[in-house]
């Protein structure tokens, strides 16, 4: 009888231990392990290979697959369940959400008029900007105005306009600040961030425009070699005062954007996109991550965190799992 009873007590204590030993969420989450996919914007493509590249850190066994190809792309993969997550750089369309889109805006940057530094009137252009209407009619008349008519010279000093040919946010972005749609704008069309930046780098009279971490250089922080921000003469007075004269470098157009200073649009969040709400322990801990320890990253990759309440929201869409 001794036995048994000694038996059972040393039973008891291992199934303590067991009971002890069951790995806890905190746990969990140190041990999180499997692939990631990822695809889209091009706006959201830098920011996300920085998360990605901390969260492995935490991570290790955590894979990412992650390519850029155009918020237009991002949202049909995801919706079509080929990727875990489309990144997305404008607004989610109605008939995307009766498709099932599900999204979580992770991030906020903005889309800049591009011109050539060896533009001919570069320095009066720089002074002047250009109003909402003249930017208008650079991207909507079949006959652009020329540089000179821009800036109130005499000339024909004629305006080569690009625009994206890929479905994109940054293009559906910069016309909506007009009232239109992507297929709106005319001009010649470039696939991608860096494709369009580069024609405008080779035609001293053309013109684009790009996503902020595509306009500037990550190490000056200036914009593109060969390139120039072109300002927005946001009152109309004809000239850029001091308190619009925010592009020289990336932190000022960002801090000028988390001021409110630039207008939305061309300012806009950036989402994360699913077929539904994420069911996967892994996509939806990554989330989360990225709504609460992947801000304090969003500054030093060129972007804006988002404001308090928008994380709030984000973390109640995502859910606690």
């Amino acid at each position: 009888m001794k036995k048994m009873l000694a038996l059972l007590a040393v039973l008891a204590l291992l199934g303590h231990f067991s009971v002890q030993a069951r790995p806890t969420p905190k746990d969990i989450g140190r041990n999180l392990q499997g692939t990631i996919t990822i695809s889209g914007a091009f706006a959201l493509y830098p920011m996300v290979m920085k998360w990605s590249e901390e969260f492995r850190k935490l991570h290790p066994q955590v894979r990412f697959d992650i390519s850029a190809g155009g918020a237009g792309k991002g949202i049909a993969d995801a919706l079509a369940n080929m990727v875990d997550i489309g990144m997305v750089s404008r607004e989610i369309h109605p008939m995307e959400i009766k498709k099932g889109a599900w999204f979580v805006a992770v991030t906020k940057d903005a889309v800049v008029a591009v011109i050539n530094q060896a533009n001919p009137l570069v320095k009066e252009l720089q002074k002047k900007g250009i109003k909402k209407t003249n930017f208008a009619r650079i991207w909507l008349n079949e006959e652009p105005p020329t540089w000179n008519e821009l800036v109130g010279t005499r000339g024909n000093t004629q305006v080569h306009v690009y625009t994206r040919s890929d479905s994109c946010g940054a293009a559906e972005t910069w016309a909506q600040y007009f009232g239109k749609n992507q297929e709106d704008l005319l001009g010649i069309g470039v696939f991608g961030d860096p494709g369009l930046n580069e024609a405008v780098r080779k035609d001293a009279l053309g013109i684009g425009f790009n996503n902020i971490n595509y306009a500037y250089d990550a190490t000056s922080l200036k914009p593109m070699a060969g390139t120039v921000i072109l300002p927005i003469d946001l009152d109309g007075n004809g000239r850029i005062d001091p308190e619009e004269n925010f592009y020289g470098n990336r932190d000022a157009l960002i801090k000028a954007i988390a001021n409110d200073k630039y207008p939305s649009p061309p300012a806009r969040d950036l989402y994360f996109v699913s077929k539904g709400q994420p069911k996967n322990q892994l996509v939806a801990a990554f989330m989360k991550w990225v709504l609460n320890e992947g801000q304090k990253f969003v500054g030093e990759a060129g972007y804006i965190a988002l404001s308090k309440a928008k994380i709030s929201l984000g973390l109640s869409r995502i859910g606690q799992r």
